[in-house]
């Protein structure tokens, strides 16, 4: 009878001490009162914490009741943690004056951690294009990473539509998007951040600005001169061409400056107001109620009416 050689499997040192239930409890959520400043911000976090007035509403919550939902967390090597979900909160409470925070600790690999950073802020109600822009593109390599199937190249033709869109779909699904509307997002992260602020600033529409993004930097800033001193937007026909010329090398300064120059069909005479100039007169109610321009249109109409009557009595 032959004998069988059994391999011996040695249990770890934390397995002859512990039993299954404090193991487990290990590996469990826990949320934790840690301070504020071992919590270091995500690298290249795409969100902006503005100090606005949503940011005081949450200051003065946190004050009255604290920070009711905790946030996410991971911990580093040396110590510290680092912020996944809750950039907000934490500066929330810095502006509050508190110290420590309520903290959900996670371990997770740099992938996890960014497309659980871009999933817990992408569904808020206010997102700028940029941060659209610049999460999209994270979470999209996070994924390539990850092993999905991931084609950021596309053909060189004025539709973004078109090239592999596998993995550009599973995050558009899973936000309400198309893949294109995903891919287009990703595109703007190639725009100088001054004319991806001007995106931001909706004085250049979104689609016009996915086709400027293929243009050498170089000629981006002749766009944003364009649009600084002479007001002017590219339509998206105008923003294809230019990409089209960018493609077959016939691109000059001067062809980008008369094709701008050119008016378009739709183009109409506005006037610049600097907001220093006139923010003073608006009240605040009307500045909250977010019908500035009604109010400005009125002012207008008064003054015309106050000056047709006054014009009346000096005929008489």
């Amino acid at each position: 009878m032959k004998k069988q050689e059994q391999e011996m499997k040695l249990p770890k040192l934390d397995e002859l001490f512990t039993n299954q239930a404090q193991r487990d409890y290990e590996k469990a959520e826990k949320v934790e009162e840690i301070d504020i400043s071992k919590i270091a911000d995500f690298p290249e976090h795409p969100f902006k914490v503005r100090n606005d007035e949503k940011m005081q509403e949450m200051v003065k919550s946190i004050k009255e009741y604290g920070v009711i939902l905790p946030v996410i967390v991971r911990p580093k090597e040396d110590g510290t943690y680092e912020m996944i979900s809750g950039h907000r909160r934490k500066k929330a409470c810095e502006l509050a004056g508190v110290k420590q925070i309520r903290s959900i600790v996670k371990d997770l690999t740099d992938d996890e951690a960014t497309i659980l950073m871009v999933d817990s802020n992408i569904q808020r109600e206010e997102i700028l294009p940029s941060e659209k822009a610049f999460a999209y593109r994270l979470k999209l390599e996070a994924m390539k990473h990850q092993g999905k199937r991931v084609d950021l190249e596309e053909n060189e033709t004025s539709n973004p539509m078109e090239g592999k869109f596998e993995t550009a779909e599973i995050i558009g699904k899973e936000n309400n998007e198309s893949a294109a509307t995903i891919r287009r997002y990703i595109r703007l992260t190639y725009l100088i951040p001054e004319l991806l602020e001007e995106v931001d600033n909706k004085r250049i529409a979104f689609r016009p600005a996915v086709e400027l993004s293929y243009l050498e930097e170089d000629y981006q800033y002749v766009v944003l001169n364009k649009l600084q001193y002479d007001e002017v937007s590219p339509s998206l026909s105008q923003a294809i061409t230019l990409k089209k010329m960018q493609q077959e090398g016939t691109i000059s300064e001067e062809k980008i400056e008369n094709l701008l120059d050119k008016e378009k069909p739709n183009q109409k005479e506005f006037i610049k107001i600097h907001n220093e100039r006139i923010e003073k007169y608006i009240p605040t109610k009307i500045k909250e109620s977010g019908k500035v321009e009604d109010f400005i249109i009125q002012c207008v109409e008064e003054h015309n009416k106050r000056e047709k009557l006054r014009q009346e009595r000096n005929a008489r």
